[in-house]
């Protein structure tokens, strides 16, 4: 389960929008914010924010426990 909210909370951190972010890692924004709503990554994208936005601590974000 995605931590969406902590995922929010560090793009607004970077400075960036979600519309940023979804660029970054080639989606549209629609897709990202569908993405947003399910909690839902491919593991290619979740690197590539993990890269982008100097997530430290990943698995607190992207593999968190419900």
């Amino acid at each position: 389960m995605i931590r969406t909210d902590e995922l929010r909370g560090i793009i607004a951190k970077n400075g960036l929008s979600q519309s940023d972010v979804a660029k970054k890692i080639g989606i549209t924004p629609k897709t990202f914010y569908e993405k947003m709503k399910n909690g839902v990554f491919g593991s290619d994208e979740i690197e590539i924010m993990i890269d982008e936005l100097h997530i430290e601590d990943p698995l607190d974000i992207f593999f968190a426990k419900e």
